[in-house]
């Protein structure tokens, strides 16, 4: 039999960052929790800043009768001249049976002990007080907080618990809370609680107590507030997207209002003036005529019918705030963008300053600037030297996210070089998973060249990811080398980058970071692991060669006919097994005497005479041998009795099998 389960946690205002960082998990445990117990079903969670909610229409009143299983020690160890040993007793004990209950089973190696007996299901009622309890304690928010005398934590105190299955008030206790049929209103319209009978008056009370328990209601009724602001105003609000969640998590009752800052602080750079608004009091930026407007969305959790204060209030606070920036930012231009502060600024211990580290990457940016055929290396060293000297303005001490971006609105100011000011902008892309990548080849150079010292200098001071722990986002800079590389279609080897840099990094292992740095590959190419292992074997260190690579020969693996390829070029590296492919082969062809190995021969040699402009045209080329390798393996016989016959005929597939490698070893693909 089935009945509703309705648990309400009510607790004091949850903060949203660490909430929603955690919210992807929450349904997942609680699943787990119930499959463990017997009791799965199909539930949903609900959330408003100050209640957690998990609603089951359909929940089991009783977990279902089941069967449990029990084996035992074979039956030649547990009785020894018809008597029980040790073995048989102690399993019996474990039964909770006498050991002439036991029974014997065979399960094809012999019969051991075995006892079957029935497990009548547990009343749900008397399991949910343990569940909830182990449920709160796996969710994992980062930082807790105690309350009153109690020892145990949670993200904020929990004030309210209320579980009704069907019409019955379950009785259980979390953090110290006893259970009832009581939930609390939005806090302007009473903060008295009402109670409830059964779920469905919960969410009718719920609803007229100014509470919209669902977030994505939530949500739409936000985006449907702005989209009427955007018409009426003929505005457009930019909605970013973990701002919106962020809004959703912190209202119970939402209502996006537009308000307004002086005109006079639309001096500062569109970002500063964004970041400030979003970071420090969750408002949206607004345009008009495709520019940033004066304006400002905020969302409001009050109840209210004149909300004419609220908007004051919010545009009293921001004033301050955009007030500070446009003194940073004037202070700033005033001192001029300098690096000489960084000398003080240590990077990494072990690293020296900051300017020790734009010293290192100016010598990484020249080694690139000499491999990419870019000729102003003073322009290059200019970039460098100047990359990190906005770490020392006002602004990005205030808003560090905008490092970069501010040392490219002063170097405009000062009058630095076009290519030099949009590198400083570029120079940390890309800065995640789908991110913009610098803009051209300039900019590249001195993103590459921040991404390599990191991975170069963090290696060689043993800061090196482990498992899920990664500060100084390594992994993500391996990923942008590579994209930055195929971009802009750069010859860009990482081993050679070590072998001609590595006096600046003592105690880097270049093997070591070599292997990071192929394992992160596997990631970042969405393409079969053998494939991209294959291609590796050819030795190819060249990140844009490699990509070009995987494009030739992923399509050709993933269609239809492939197996019939595979198991030609299984027998090739069957054959060469026991030669040494990596020595120069030669063919004799005096010794050619069949058919089918001549035709081979002049077929390859035909192949191999022929310049590709791309991979795929020489593995379509390749590729195009097996009838002759297949009609070559059907009638020639390698392993003559004449020696040198023999080797030259190993030698005529080694050949072929050198031939794939310059692209793929063909034989570590696997399908």
């Amino acid at each position: 039999m089935n009945k509703p389960l309705l648990i309400e946690i009510g607790v004091e205002e949850l903060p949203a960052i660490p909430f929603l960082k955690e919210l992807p998990n929450i349904e997942k445990k609680w699943a787990e929790i119930l499959e463990k117990n017997r009791l799965l079903c199909e539930f949903d969670f609900f959330y408003t800043p100050r209640r957690l909610v998990l609603w089951h229409r359909e929940f089991q009143i009783k977990q279902e009768d089941s069967v449990q299983e029990m084996f035992g020690a074979p039956v030649k160890i547990a009785f020894k001249d018809g008597e029980p040993t040790g073995a048989a007793i102690g399993f019996a004990k474990k039964c909770g049976v006498s050991v002439e209950e036991l029974e014997k089973i065979d399960q094809g190696r012999g019969e051991v002990l075995y006892f079957k007996k029935e497990v009548v299901g547990t009343q749900s009622n008397l399991l949910l007080n343990e569940m909830l309890n182990e449920f709160i304690n796996s969710l994992n928010f980062g930082k807790s907080m105690r309350w009153s005398n109690r020892s145990d934590s949670f993200i904020r105190p929990i004030r309210n618990l209320a579980i009704l299955l069907g019409e019955e008030k379950v009785e259980a206790e979390l953090f110290g809370v006893t259970s009832s049929n009581n939930s609390y209103p939005h806090r302007m319209v009473s903060y008295e609680p009402f109670s409830f009978d059964f779920a469905g008056d919960y969410f009718c009370k719920l609803d007229k107590n100014g509470v919209i328990l669902y977030p994505d209601e939530r949500r739409k009724t936000i985006l449907s507030q702005m989209k009427e602001i955007e018409v009426s105003n003929n505005v457009k609000i930019e909605i970013d997207e973990d701002l919106l969640e962020e809004v959703v998590a912190i209202t119970e009752f939402p209502t996006a209002l537009i308000g307004t800052f002086d005109k006079e602080f639309l001096e500062l750079p569109e970002e500063v003036i964004v970041t400030s608004m979003k970071e420090h009091q969750r408002y949206f930026a607004v345009y008009k005529d495709g520019k940033l407007s004066n304006n400002f969305i905020v969302v409001s959790n009050s109840k209210t019918d004149d909300f004419s204060h609220i908007i004051a209030g919010n545009e009293k606070v921001l004033r301050p705030r955009l007030a500070d920036a446009m003194f940073f930012w004037k202070n700033d231009i005033n001192n001029g963008l300098s690096n000489e502060g960084l000398k003080k600024l240590v990077f990494v211990e072990g690293l020296g300053s900051m300017y020790d580290k734009c010293e290192r990457e100016a010598v990484i940016a020249n080694y690139l600037a000499d491999i990419f055929n870019v000729e102003d290396k003073e322009l290059v060293k200019r970039a460098v030297m100047l990359s990190k000297a906005d770490l020392m303005s006002e602004m990005v001490y205030e808003f560090t996210e905008l490092q970069g971006l501010m040392g490219y609105y002063y170097a405009n100011i000062a009058k630095e070089n076009s290519l030099v000011c949009t590198a400083l902008k570029e120079q940390y892309l890309p800065d995640g998973e789908d991110s913009e990548l610098p803009s051209n080849i300039f900019s590249s150079i001195i993103a590459l060249s921040y991404k390599l010292d990191n991975l170069m200098g963090l290696f060689s001071v043993g800061k090196i990811p482990s498992g899920s722990k990664d500060p100084f986002g390594l992994r993500r800079a391996a990923a942008g080398i590579v994209k930055i590389a195929i971009e802009h279609k750069l010859p860009l080897n990482l081993e050679k980058i070590i072998d001609s840099l590595s006096n600046n990094y003592k105690g880097l292992k270049k093997e070591q970071l070599l292997e990071f740095f192929n394992e992160r590959l596997f990631k970042i190419f969405d393409v079969n692991p053998s494939v991209l292992k294959a291609v590796l074997g050819s030795k190819e260190g060249d990140i844009y060669k490699v990509s070009q690579k995987l494009c030739a020969l992923n399509p050709i693996v993933l269609s239809d006919n492939f197996k019939e390829y595979s198991a030609t070029f299984k027998r090739v590296a069957n054959i060469i097994k026991d030669i040494d492919v990596e020595q120069e082969l030669e063919i004799d062809t005096n010794l050619l005497e069949d058919k089918e190995e001549k035709e081979l021969v002049e077929s390859f040699n035909i192949i191999i005479s022929k310049d590709y402009p791309t991979y795929d045209e020489e593995l379509e080329a390749l590729f195009g041998l097996k009838p002759n390798l297949d009609a070559f393996f059907d009638n020639v016989f390698v392993n003559h009795e004449d020696i040198k016959i023999k080797t030259n005929r190993k030698n005529i597939i080694g050949k072929v099998y050198q031939a794939f490698k310059k692209i793929a070893d063909i034989k570590e693909i696997t399908i």
